[in-house]
């Protein structure tokens, strides 16, 4: 039987966020497999500090994909799953484990910038449609990514 959740949001309101979610959740999925990919295989005179920092950053990307599935269930639509589902929504590639660690860290500052670029691309939608619980949780996530993006950066040389 299905229902149609009352959250004060139109059917058309709640499909336009839904659809920036689902964008956001399959660009995470793909950030965070390509960050725990290159997390088992990176190499370096600085592996220790690299495998660590890597780690950090997948882990807290594999708890934020639970947090957006969820809202995307709160609004009464089902979340994707499966790898083509997110093949089909996501922009981001999957990553060469034969790469240089200084090669996998420039494709994941390109990646968080990807996922930044997504999320700024599903406020709108959010803010229209007054939705402050979506609104936050971009938020929420875009403040993630700017930091890993930056510590990512930096690691690389960068400002």
């Amino acid at each position: 039987m299905a229902v149609t959740p009352n959250t004060g949001l139109s059917a058309k309101q709640r499909a336009e966020i839904v659809a920036g979610l689902n964008k956001v959740l399959a660009d995470s999925y793909a950030l965070y497999l390509k960050t725990h990919g290159y997390h088992w295989n990176v190499r370096g005179p600085n592996f220790q500090s690299l495998h660590v920092l890597l780690e950090g950053q997948y882990t807290e990307e594999w708890t934020a994909l639970d947090a957006i599935a969820e809202r995307i269930r709160a609004l009464g639509e089902l979340a994707p799953q499966g790898y083509a589902a997110f093949g089909n929504l996501s922009s981001i590639k999957d990553g060469d484990p034969e790469q240089d660690w200084e090669a996998m860290f420039a494709e994941l500052k390109k990646d968080n910038e990807t996922v930044i670029a997504t999320l700024r691309a599903a406020f709108p939608a959010a803010d229209e449609a007054g939705d402050e619980a979506t609104a936050d949780l971009l938020t929420q996530r875009l403040q993630a990514h700017e930091k890993h993006a930056w510590m990512i950066r930096s690691t690389l040389g960068g400002k």
